[in-house]
């Protein structure tokens, strides 16, 4: 496998640096929501319930402590949606105090808040009542995001309205291993369409009630590739341009406008004329995940969200990471990961901040605990935090703005 030739420079003035969790993954106790119920069906495919996670909900000035003291400009957290409505209609002022508090504690370390409206997590209610298949679910959506918006509106930094609607709809109801667990490939469709016209409209109700916040999307994104000689390639191509559309180009379609585009990028899909391919390729390490350790992906995303995007939105890298027992490979993965982010921002691709994916060790969706993707490890006793030789590393690249060895 051949590295691209690397020229350091320094990251541009302004670049933002930070590091990221979600609700369900840290705060803990969230029943609430649909997957607190799946993870608790019998059959369930997860490997545990997420429980008291990291008890960050009750602890968030330890983390957000932790993020100012590495040297981080910025924070994204979820707002939990099943907190703030757990019932129609019935919105809780004390859940809304509890997110602006996490904004004024940030603040006040000099952190910038960057609030995501929804992460992976809906209110079983709402589940109830049809969910992202329901074109109802657009106004509800509209609806929390303006109140969010009002209560956070003077505190938050930016807002990313939907994370990774992509993977929801493909996960959920393609491929049924998320929420509701469905293998529907037109109710997948009609997933992607709602979640489409519910960021607009998230958007224009986030503009309406805090003007002047920055507003985007979350778009999960892979480095496609096509395996296969002849026919076998022709197949692989095709097939590859249709999960493409699927999974990316219908969703930044719909970012004409944003503030943003955050990009979310781990690993490559490789794709052979029967669809995409469950190994790797010889000689790549397979991470615990199930997929390619290929930091490569971070740079082949953002260049191709620029392309397809005529370079009309401003990219952000708003998650990226390796889920690795191994804190040295994690060093590596993101220092080649960011070598690319330096490569297309020398080639005119407009990337404005890299974000990690994710500050602690945390509920990793259907596989648990068993990934570790943190800057720090969290004792799943005591809820101890203890920083990884990565964190130290890390945030001494966010504070000098270069990459080791960088003049």
């Amino acid at each position: 496998m051949t590295e691209p030739v690397t020229t350091r420079a320094s990251f541009p003035d302004g670049f933002s640096w930070g590091t990221a969790t979600a609700a369900h993954q840290i705060e803990g106790g969230n029943w609430n929501n649909d997957w607190w119920r799946h993870e608790h069906q019998p059959g369930t495919l997860c490997a545990e319930p997420s429980g008291d996670a990291c008890d960050s909900y009750h602890r968030w000035a330890e983390d957000a402590d932790l993020v100012a003291s590495l040297g981080f400009t910025d924070y994204r957290f979820s707002v939990e949606w099943s907190r703030v409505e757990p019932a129609p209609g019935e919105w809780s002022v004390a859940a809304l105090d509890h997110y602006r508090r996490i904004c004024d504690g940030l603040t006040a370390r000099g952190v910038n808040p960057v609030v995501t409206l929804h992460h992976f997590t809906t209110p079983r209610w709402l589940a109830d009542l049809g969910g992202w298949e329901s074109a109802d679910t657009v106004e509800r959506f509209a609806t929390f995001c303006e109140k969010v918006a009002v209560a956070l509106g003077d505190v938050m930094t930016r807002a990313c309205t939907i994370n990774e609607p992509n993977v929801v709809a493909f996960y959920g109801w393609s491929f049924g291993v998320f929420p509701p667990g469905k293998r529907d490939p037109d109710l997948a469709d009609r997933v992607t369409r709602t979640f489409i016209d519910a960021h607009r409209a998230a958007v224009e109700a986030i503009r309406t009630a805090a003007p002047g916040v920055p507003v985007g999307l979350t778009l999960s994104m892979s480095d496609w590739a096509a395996v296969g000689d002849g026919d076998d390639r022709t197949r692989a191509e095709a097939k590859l341009a249709r999960y493409r559309e699927f999974m990316e180009d219908r969703f930044l379609a719909a970012t004409e406008g944003d503030d943003f585009i955050g990009v979310q990028a781990y690993s490559r899909a490789r794709v052979g004329p029967d669809g995409v391919l469950r190994t790797g390729e010889e000689g790549v390490p397979m991470l615990p995940m199930g997929y390619e350790l290929w930091p490569q992906a971070l740079e082949a995303t953002l260049r191709r969200a620029w392309e397809v995007t005529g370079g009309r939105v401003p990219l952000l890298v708003t998650e990226n990471g390796i889920g690795t027992d191994d804190d040295d490979q994690r060093i590596s993965y993101v220092e080649r990961a960011l070598e690319g982010v330096l490569r297309a921002i020398a080639d005119g691709v407009d990337v404005r901040g890299y974000t990690y994916w994710s500050l602690l060790d945390n509920f990793e969706w259907v596989f648990g605990y068993r990934p570790k993707f943190g800057l720090v490890s969290v004792d799943r006793t005591t809820f101890e935090r203890t920083p990884k030789p990565s964190a130290a590393w890390l945030g001494e690249i966010a504070r000098a703005g270069t990459l080791p060895g960088d003049a």
